[in-house]
């Protein structure tokens, strides 16, 4: 794949929602070959972050790997977003190493956060769960569900998912923790 395209662009071969959600499909099985060269061991920290989305996207998007650099309707200040990342890092290590929460609500907590942050232009909910997946691994549990099904298409279960994120957004995480593993 090539990408020879404006900067910030959707790759001038695709036409429909339904090609750019296919292509990007294929980024990410990308990355998952990425993971799996030397066995790549998962960091809670910003650089690995970036890495991730890059792998993920670079195919599809120039920029990707690189925090967004505006503010949208949803997410931190953009300016603050390394701090943020530092911030959810750091709690984490803290919440597993005090065991604060089970594993699996200290992965649906992060992965509430990480969306919160919303540190890329795109991709953040699909970064955000294979970030948690990898989390989740590093700790010997198994990955989350999510549904069962592919998120980024219209559904009954996305709304869902995106009804538990907005729980959690009100400290209600109990529909997250119930969704993760449905």
């Amino acid at each position: 794949m090539k990408l020879e395209y404006p900067f910030g662009a959707t790759p001038h071969h695709i036409m429909l929602q339904a090609e750019l959600n296919e292509w990007e499909e294929a980024n990410i099985l990308q990355a998952h070959l990425w993971l799996a060269q030397k066995q790549r061991m998962f960091e809670l920290q910003t650089e690995f972050c970036k890495a991730l989305h890059q792998h993920m996207f670079n195919k599809t998007w120039k920029w990707a790997g690189k925090f967004r650099q505006s503010d949208k309707n949803i997410g931190v200040d953009w300016r603050t977003i390394p701090v943020a990342l530092y911030d959810l890092f750091q709690d984490v290590t803290v919440q597993i190493d005090h065991q604060s929460f089970t594993v699996d609500e200290i992965a649906a907590r992060f992965h509430h956060r990480l969306v919160f942050i919303h540190p890329f232009s795109n991709g953040n909910g699909r970064h955000a769960r294979l970030m948690t997946d990898l989390l989740l691994k590093s700790q010997q549990v198994k990955p989350f569900s999510w549904g069962a099904i592919n998120l980024t298409e219209m559904s009954t279960t996305r709304k869902a998912y995106i009804d538990a994120l907005r729980a959690a957004d009100k400290h209600n995480y109990q529909l997250l923790l119930d969704f993760v593993r449905s």
